[in-house]
């Protein structure tokens, strides 16, 4: 069932139908970090550990697309400080990880997964969990800040080879 439940997403997201559209309009109109009652790609949100139960919700972020550019100093400043600024190497996902996390300053982010984008956003759905449900305390681990999710590790550089810890 899954399997064509993804199908059936990848099909809406190529094709560009009019509820993709309709659906990516009011998304933008709307607030940048919202809770939303269920998974938008259930399939893929049942893949990264979601289930659907206490202490478990799942957040839609929108993140801007392209880099922050500095409004142009007129005046006698710095040119160095004028240049366009964003972290290297940290993903729009990784980004939206961390606006759910200061939103939901009681959860933590289990993973994230894309939903969607238009022309000037990209729309993430984060998954977060309850630490006091799972690990018997109520502190915030705050997995979305220290690099420990998933796109947190891709731009750490903890993936793939040269990272020092491949196996011999």
């Amino acid at each position: 069932m899954y399997k064509y439940i993804s199908e059936a997403f990848q099909k809406e997201y190529k094709e560009r139908s009019p509820e993709y559209r309709k659906r990516v309009t009011t998304w933008r109109r709307g607030p940048t970090v919202v809770r939303v009652e269920k998974p938008t790609n259930l399939a893929r949100a049942r893949s990264l550990g979601y289930k659907a139960k206490q202490g478990i919700i799942v957040v839609r972020v929108k993140t801007g697309r392209g880099q922050r550019k500095r409004p142009h100093p007129w005046g006698g400043r710095k040119p160095a400080k004028n240049a366009a600024y964003r972290v290297p190497g940290k993903s729009y996902k990784a980004i939206a990880e961390e606006k759910a996390s200061r939103r939901y300053r009681n959860m933590d982010v289990l993973n994230s997964y894309f939903v969607g984008r238009d022309g000037q956003y990209q729309f993430f759905e984060v998954l977060m969990f309850d630490s006091e449900v799972y690990y018997g305390t109520d502190r915030h681990m705050g997995r979305g800040f220290r690099g420990l999710t998933s796109s947190g590790k891709k731009h750490r550089g903890l993936r793939g080879r040269g990272n020092g810890y491949e196996q011999a």
